[in-house]
């Protein structure tokens, strides 16, 4: 699991960024991610919304995503619709 300080993402709001900070959000990576870097990390954002980010960018943007776009997401992903 990797922590972050959040007022270091830039497209959080001031208020966002003070709320996250004060419950402590934590970025998670997944245990089945490789040392090559290439993954992504999640967290539950203040606002309800999950965030999506580059573990390689800490600092870079922030995808957003609503509780119910996150669950059609995750439900490709079990179902296999993203295979190649």
């Amino acid at each position: 699991m990797c922590s972050s300080d959040l007022k270091t993402v830039p497209n959080l709001s001031p208020a966002a960024r003070a709320e996250t900070a004060a419950f402590g959000t934590r970025w998670i990576k997944s245990s089945l991610s490789f040392a090559n870097g290439d993954c992504v990390e999640v967290t539950n954002l203040p606002d309800g919304q999950i965030g999506v980010r580059d573990s390689k960018d800490t600092r870079g943007p922030v995808l957003r995503f609503t509780a119910s776009e996150w669950r059609a997401f995750v439900g490709g992903v079990r179902n296999g619709e993203f295979d190649l």
